[in-house]
């Protein structure tokens, strides 16, 4: 099996697995709290995307990652990931700019994801950090999609 192959399975596996888990054992959960809590447990995740800076770190990626990717995910990780935490803290604290933070963190975390998958060039050269791709978007994918959901949903009840 090639490289794009193996890449391709584990991406959409990982996807699969974190997407069955969120819909078995997560949402049930969610649907039980506050509507502040459950974003702030969806939210959470992302605000561990300064990992994505590892893309920079030569040793890390063989030193033979594209720079245009590398650059692009790198910053755009850890811009979702501030937007991330400015989002929880919002949250917590109640503010009139929570849920446009929520909105803000959720549109560009998508955007940055998005705009890293297109780059197929990159995946030859990731190294260590594969498990990137391969292991961590994929539960961002479904938390970001989960955190829309809650979004849309959402009534004006629900503010709690």
């Amino acid at each position: 099996m090639d490289i794009y192959a193996i890449f391709g399975l584990q991406l959409a596996l990982s996807t699969v697995v974190f997407a069955v888990l969120a819909r078995l054992l997560l949402t049930p959960w969610l649907d039980e709290q506050p509507f502040r809590v459950a974003l702030t447990v969806l939210i959470a995740p992302h605000a561990f995307r300064h990992i994505g800076m590892s893309f920079l770190v030569p040793t890390l990626n063989h030193g033979t990652l594209p720079t245009d990717f590398a650059t692009a995910a790198a910053y755009g990780d850890l811009i979702a990931g501030l937007l991330a935490l400015f989002a929880i803290l919002a949250l917590q604290l109640s503010t009139r700019f929570a849920l446009p933070f929520v909105w803000l963190f959720n549109l560009v975390g998508v955007a940055d994801l998005a705009n890293a998958l297109r780059h197929a060039e990159a995946v030859p050269h990731f190294g260590p950090t594969w498990f990137i791709p391969t292991f961590i978007v994929p539960l961002l994918l479904v938390t970001h999609a989960l955190i829309f959901v809650r979004l849309l949903k959402r009534t004006p009840q629900a503010a709690n």
